[in-house]
């Protein structure tokens, strides 16, 4: 297409006007990628919109995202129904005592659930969800504290699907030599800076050194003095995660939580950290000893895992929605039309701060943390040869970017997650984590600005 400049802001910019006004990502993302249709295709936007929903959902990346959360919910069903999600939150129950460990302990089961975000966000949030309850903590507090050891700890611990794909990504953008990929993410990632302050910053959160505030605050009130942890206009998700029950006739085994998360993320480690092998060996392998011990009838344990994978249908709406959203906004330029807007800014000095702001803007606008690096990076990789920029300093400032995204957008993959796992809307989550998520962009701009300067 040719140059539209500014109008590319357009459809993102409808799409959060509206998410704002409606609370309904769904719509809003659908409206805004509309409006870009028909830019790009004028009044023949609707056979555009049929040619990029094809796109869009036979896309090997897409069709990942849809299996791989799909069948995390048929497994998370599973748990749910031979009872062994409440046995392991009946043993965590024995350790805790007050809200704050039992926040403590869902920052630590989320550091353990490292290999991937998606795994994070899902097993944790239905873990803890009746746990954290006992203890009147809101469903947005339980959702930032899982979501801010989702993407966050999967960047900086590298043995994980985030640091398979951007060391293949450094390789492929001629930043590091062949085989020489990992060893060079490994070597950005004391730069990764938001990450490693949004893990920090959750402790201070719980323990109240840093308040409460705003949304967060007013739903923390709603919880302590109501008693209602899930939030308003959240019913339907908190239905749709109540739609599996434990059988009654099983008798609940921790180790049927424990061995089945266990093998699931040692198999993804296993199998070159892909998730979708790691939940098809770990799924298969459960479902084949729940016969095989005859715990569930084969009715009641196909049932489940179809059930399971309905309660996900919501949020892959959304996913699918973002998806549609990316691609219109991938032929629009928006990605590439604020890099350049902030090329006279840059020094080789401020780059890295310079990078993780606009790319942070990028991925929170549209809502991609993959994605959206695959067409900029190049971009980026140029802008730090030319100007003889630390490229280790500005691999760490994109990561950094590419996880404020993921954390902060309302319809991003880890945040409609993490809303789904955790019991309240992708809104919701966003609206009470974005000061926290600010606060935690401001200290690394701040950051990436004094490792220059000083």
């Amino acid at each position: 297409m040719e140059d539209l400049g500014a109008l590319t802001l357009i459809p993102t910019l409808i799409v959060f006007a509206l998410a704002i006004l409606t609370h309904r990502p769904i719509e809003s993302l659908i409206a805004g990628s509309l409006v870009g249709l028909m830019m790009i295709h004028g009044i023949s936007f609707v056979g555009g919109f049929a040619e990029t929903s094809i796109r869009v959902m036979t896309d090997k990346d897409v069709a990942w995202v849809i299996l791989v959360c799909g069948f995390m919910g048929s497994l998370i069903g599973i748990l749910i129904r031979t009872g062994s999600t409440s046995s392991f939150t009946q043993r965590m129950s024995g350790y805790i005592r007050s809200q704050k460990s039992a926040l403590m302990a869902t920052w630590g089961l989320g550091i353990l659930m490292f290999v991937d975000d998606y795994l994070n966000s899902l097993a944790v949030g239905s873990a803890m969800r009746s746990l954290t309850d006992e203890y009147k903590v809101s469903r947005e507090k339980l959702a930032y504290v899982v979501d801010s050891t989702a993407a966050p700890i999967s960047v900086i611990i590298p043995f994980s699907t985030w640091g398979v794909f951007f060391s293949g990504l450094i390789v492929a953008n001629g930043i590091a030599t062949e085989g020489q990929g990992f060893a060079t993410y490994i070597s950005a990632i004391p730069y990764m800076l938001y990450a490693w302050i949004a893990v920090l910053m959750v402790p201070l959160v719980i323990s109240g050194a840093i308040p409460s505030l705003g949304p967060m605050k007013a739903a923390e009130t709603r919880a302590q003095t109501t008693g209602h942890t899930v939030p308003p206009s959240a019913t339907h998700i908190e239905a749709a995660n109540q739609s599996i029950q434990p059988h009654p006739d099983v008798t609940p085994r921790i180790s049927m939580f424990i061995v089945p998360m266990t093998v699931l993320v040692l198999a993804t480690l296993y199998f070159d950290k892909d998730f979708l092998v790691g939940i098809y060996i770990t799924l298969g392998g459960t479902a084949i000893y729940i016969l095989a011990t005859r715990m569930l009838t084969m009715h009641d344990t196909f049932d489940t895992i179809v059930d399971g994978f309905k309660m996900m249908i919501e949020p892959l709406g959304v996913l699918v929605a973002a998806f549609i959203l990316k691609d219109v906004n991938d032929i629009l330029g928006l990605a590439p039309y604020v890099v350049t807007t902030m090329q006279p800014l840059l020094t080789p000095d401020s780059l890295p701060a310079v990078i993780f702001a606009s790319m942070a803007l990028v991925s929170f606008m549209t809502g991609s943390n993959w994605g959206v690096f695959v067409i900029v990076l190049p971009i980026v990789t140029a802008l730090a040869n030319n100007l003889g920029a630390d490229m280790t300093l500005v691999i760490g400032a994109t990561l950094s970017a590419s996880t404020f995204g993921s954390h902060a957008c309302f319809y991003s993959d880890a945040t409609v997650l993490t809303a789904q796992a955790s019991g309240c809307t992708p809104f919701q989550h966003a609206v009470t984590q974005i000061p926290y998520a600010l606060i935690a962009a401001a200290i690394s701009v701040a950051g990436y600005l004094l490792i220059a300067y000083l």
